[in-house]
């Protein structure tokens, strides 16, 4: 559904005329009218089922950071989603167990628990769901069961003290399922905030001139229809090559879940959050500069290729995206001993 309602309002975008070519960047006003599907991201991405305390995010930094969940004690989260590092790696695909590689992108974390679901495909609903995938996956943390990861952390005492605190009514709390709910709520505090929440909050100073002609830019390309909410993107599903096919046809996307002809190349639209911080770039982390990803996506998403002039402005708008890291927040921990 996601998917058909991008598609819609993409070629309706394209339609009213409002391809790279409408763009003035002689006007530096924004009319509060195309700020109504923006907002400040929240501090805590919440969820009800999934309530979070400082007991289960305490367990869950630490589990986070802890490599004693993959099968060989070398692989933890932050090997492929480094909080120093904006929650990337910097690699267009992460390694994995014994050296071996994926064959996507590994995304940022930060922002991820406000997405309408989780991977490049969509194929888990939330954070909770998500952080079980890599730890059973044989080509990335490589744990060959849920009762080995329960066993291995039934053995460490002060992980046992760690799982009680936070699931104080359980009998026996050291599970895979408070694994993976200990770690998501973690992330759900994984926010950054930019000038661009300032913007949105009423400070008009807290962006250029220069950057304002962007989000201008940005907009009237019809990059907002797949790019926006509180966290300027990851509402919506889009085919990639919407109005130019793809060169890389080699992943078929979303189609890999829901057996669809229509989703092949369909990914989700990720958040533009940090986006400066986080290459490269496109699910198969094919383009290293953020310059040439714009000019991509003018290219194939919208009417018409944006100009110099158009993509740099766009580009200088993207970084004040980029927020503050939460350095006492993802400072790591102390790993429990064995």
């Amino acid at each position: 559904m996601q998917y058909f309602l991008g598609l819609v309002l993409a070629l309706l975008t394209l339609l009213a005329g409002c391809g790279a070519r409408s763009v003035d960047l002689a006007s530096t006003e924004i009319d509060p009218e195309l700020l109504a599907n923006f907002s400040p991201t929240p501090s805590v991405l919440s969820s009800e089922k999934n309530s979070v305390s400082e007991a289960k995010v305490t367990l869950g930094r630490m589990l986070y950071y802890d490599p004693r969940l993959s099968l060989d004690n070398d692989v933890s989260c932050n090997s492929c989603h480094q909080l120093d590092r904006y929650g990337v790696d910097g690699k267009p695909v992460s390694t994995g167990h014994k050296g071996q590689k994926g064959s996507r992108n590994a995304p940022t974390v930060f922002h991820a628990a406000g997405h309408m679901l989780q991977f490049w495909d969509g194929r888990a609903a939330d954070v909770e769901e998500q952080a079980k995938g890599p730890i059973l996956n044989p080509v990335e943390m490589a744990m060959p069961s849920a009762a080995e990861l329960e066993r291995r952390l039934r053995a460490v005492p002060e992980y046992r003290k760690l799982f009680q605190a936070a699931f104080p009514k359980e009998k026996e709390p050291v599970t895979f399922e408070n694994v993976a709910l200990a770690i998501a709520a973690f992330e759900r505090k994984l926010v950054t905030s930019s000038r661009w929440d300032k913007f949105l909050a009423g400070d008009k100073d807290a962006l250029t001139p220069e950057e304002k002609q962007g989000f201008l830019a940005f907009y009237r390309a019809g990059c907002h229809v797949c790019h926006n909410g509180p966290q300027v993107g990851g509402r919506v599903f889009q085919k990639l090559g919407l109005v130019k096919p793809w060169p890389n046809q080699s992943d078929p996307g979303r189609f890999a879940v829901t057996k669809q002809d229509h989703d092949r190349m369909v990914f989700k639209a990720p958040s533009l959050r940090n986006v400066e911080k986080t290459a490269p770039y496109f699910h198969d982390g094919s383009v290293a500069d953020l310059e040439t990803a714009v000019r991509l996506m003018g290219e194939h998403q919208v009417e018409k290729p944006l100009t110099d002039r158009q993509a740099k402005a766009i580009v200088a708008w993207l970084r004040t995206l980029t927020g503050d890291l939460p350095w006492d927040y993802i400072k790591p921990p102390n790993l429990p001993r064995s």
